[in-house]
């Protein structure tokens, strides 16, 4: 692939980035405006009605590219069955961005469309250029980005026009550059999507586990080679106390906070947005705060019971709840062992609801949900072995943050 040099510290002021590979010496970056290298047309029309399964000709929506697609399309998700005299087909190279959207900064989002023949749907730029597509999407990503947001207009729906992009200022390398850095970011991305793969097989086969562990079909044995006694059937009030939270009241007003506190107030999407174990929260409460609230002290579990209902969640630190969990206290099984069975279950509390209605639930309804009870001896094996694919999935996203990481510093330095 060739070697990195990174010797222009001050790269931007001499038309140059500040990495870039050793065979492209210091020869400057060419500036010019995108509407001298490109020319741009519209997709056309394509509804969500118009979408099968079974559809004759692949298709993007422009409501894709902030959901599905990133900076590189060689798989295409939709299909449609539309007369394909009406639709706008793309060319292999073409670049594609949103023309209409809700915010700035999500607009400014560019996609390179690696095959030809794809109906490319209503309020989508077509960028159609004889520069390196690929490279052109990953340094309009990047940094181009809040260029490209600022020409936008418009307040609650914000639009993109072709004769604004026209005007956006680049600055470009030789084509076999252009190339060689395209094929490079590329192959970083595979490589991000692998490890992304990775991590949804794990927590599958995660999954899977435990659905043949708690319905028995895979047994352990116990230190002789012999089963343990047969499970036993509890409530889940007769296995633990559970203790409903409390917020403090108008939660809106200032005096129940503290930035300097140590006591975290749990929020659900502090919840949703961690695994396992609560190791911050994006408030603290004050002592007067706190006096509202139910204190929960580290190595606690707790479980969201509205909105995101059913995640169990250890606290790493002293937190307070409000009324949308409960707090497991005093239990007589392995706690290692609940955690796992509560996020086996998690998905049957949404019986307790209406389709298409938020699910709440309440102290009474958790209180009386069953819970398998096996020996503490088959508890603690159950445990330590589903605990094993957490450590492992830890460990990949650790890795996938890295690829992250390094991708977000390349996409900084490899432009100008």
């Amino acid at each position: 692939m060739g070697k990195l040099n990174s010797d222009f510290p001050n790269s931007g002021d001499l038309g140059i980035p500040k990495l870039r590979f050793t065979e492209f010496g210091i020869e400057k970056w060419e500036t010019k405006r995108l509407g001298e290298i490109a020319t741009f047309t519209k997709g056309k029309g394509i509804s969500k009605s118009d979408i099968y399964e079974n559809g004759e000709t692949e298709c993007i929506r422009y409501g894709e590219l902030y959901t599905f697609y990133e900076e590189v399309i060689s798989e295409i998700k939709s299909k449609t069955n539309t007369d394909i005299s009406s639709l706008v087909l793309s060319e292999a190279n073409d670049v594609i961005i949103p023309a209409s959207g809700e915010t700035q900064i999500d607009i400014a989002t560019a996609s390179c469309v690696l095959k030809s023949g794809v109906a490319l749907g209503g309020d989508l730029n077509i960028i159609k250029t004889k520069n390196n597509g690929v490279f052109l999407s990953y340094y309009l990503n990047s940094k181009k980005k809040l260029e490209i947001a600022k020409l936008s207009q418009g307040i609650s729906v914000v639009h993109l026009y072709s004769s604004q992009l026209a005007l956006l200022n680049l600055k470009l390398p030789q084509l076999e550059e252009q190339n060689k850095l395209a094929t490079f970011l590329s192959l970083l991305n595979s490589r991000i999507q692998t490890q992304k793969k990775i991590i949804e097989d794990l927590v599958i086969l995660k999954s899977n586990t435990a659905q043949n562990i708690f319905n028995q079909v895979f047994k352990f044995k116990d230190s002789e080679g012999n089963d343990f006694r047969n499970w036993q059937i509890k409530k889940l009030g007769d296995v633990c106390e559970i203790k409903r939270g409390a917020s403090p009241r108008p939660i809106s007003d200032s005096k129940w906070f503290d930035d300097d506190s140590k006591i975290g107030w749990v929020r659900i999407s502090d919840v949703t947005k961690s695994d396992k174990y609560l190791e911050k929260t994006e408030q603290y409460l004050s002592n007067a705060g706190i006096s509202k609230s139910r204190l929960v002290k580290k190595g606690n579990m707790i479980m969201s019971i509205c909105a995101t209902i059913g995640k169990p969640i250890y606290t790493n630190f002293d937190v307070c709840i409000h009324d949308g969990f409960v707090v497991f206290e005093n239990l007589t099984l392995d706690k290692e062992f609940l955690y796992y069975y509560l996020d086996f279950i998690q998905l049957n509390w949404y019986k307790y609801g209406q389709p298409g209605i938020q699910v709440n639930l309440n102290s009474e309804i958790v209180n009386n949900e069953s819970v398998v009870v096996p020996v503490i001896e088959e508890q603690i094996k159950i445990a330590e072995f589903l605990s094993k694919f957490d450590e492992k999935i830890k460990l990949e996203n650790e890795l996938l943050t890295q690829y992250e990481n390094q991708k977000k510093y390349l996409l900084q330095n490899l432009f100008v």
